[in-house]
């Protein structure tokens, strides 16, 4: 019986770039809010959900099992990133923010917890600016360096059942959707020991290496997927 893997933000994207990979040989699930998945084979699921809903992990999950039945892998893609000025709060979008980046995670684990087997996998989607806050946004970096220890401490308290937790923290990435300026992709290349940045399939594959059971040992890590950027 096929695997089935959850990632959400999966409609564009690192995230799609994810659930393409995993689909080979997963069935699949994918959450998106403002932009319809356009890329996903036949028999994928799309749920339209707000990550910030308290409401939205148990619908997410009651879908997935109604649909097939089981639920093996989880990707915690789905993010934002909102600047974190010095001299200005903007308390609604900073929580927004750390709602999807952090809790969100940890809603959907509570949610999915009673249908994880041993075996299961957790892969969050961190970021290198989880250990190189970046000018302006001080606050999306403490997210990602949250999304680390969390994944370390669910891996703790998982292992017993045979859950593994482990996280991807990309550097720069290219997404066709919004590329980035050539001198911007110029200033992070420069920056890179590969003297390039990532593509979204980059990250899938990594992503694809932690979920699967190449890595049935590895839990509680942070696999950094970044060309050796600043190093």
């Amino acid at each position: 019986m096929r695997k089935v893997a959850l990632v959400t933000g999966g409609a564009r994207g690192i995230g799609l770039a994810i659930a393409l990979n995993l689909v080979r040989d997963h069935d699949l699930a994918v959450t998106w809010l403002n932009t319809p998945p356009a890329a996903l084979p036949d028999g994928a699921l799309a749920v339209r959900a707000d990550l910030t809903d308290k409401d939205a992990a148990p619908r997410i999950v009651a879908e997935i099992i109604d649909r097939f039945g089981r639920l093996d892998v989880i990707v915690n893609n789905a993010g934002l990133i909102s600047p974190s000025r010095n001299d200005v709060f903007d308390a609604d979008g900073l929580g927004r923010m750390l709602n999807v980046n952090v809790l969100a995670a940890h809603s959907l684990l509570v949610a999915a917890l009673p249908h994880l087997k041993a075996g299961a996998s957790i892969v969050n989607i961190s970021s290198v600016n989880a250990v190189l806050p970046p000018k302006g946004a001080a606050i999306y970096g403490a997210s990602k360096a949250a999304i680390n220890l969390w994944t370390k401490g669910m891996a703790k308290e998982l292992g017993p059942s045979q859950i593994r937790v482990n996280a991807v923290a990309p550097g720069a990435v290219n997404i066709p959707e919004a590329p980035r300026p050539d001198e911007l992709v110029k200033l992070f290349a420069d920056e890179t020991a590969l003297g390039r940045i990532a593509s979204p399939d980059n990250i899938a594959r990594a992503v694809r290496f932690l979920a699967g059971d190449d890595a049935s040992f590895i839990t509680g890590e942070v696999l950094t997927v970044s060309g050796g950027y600043r190093l």
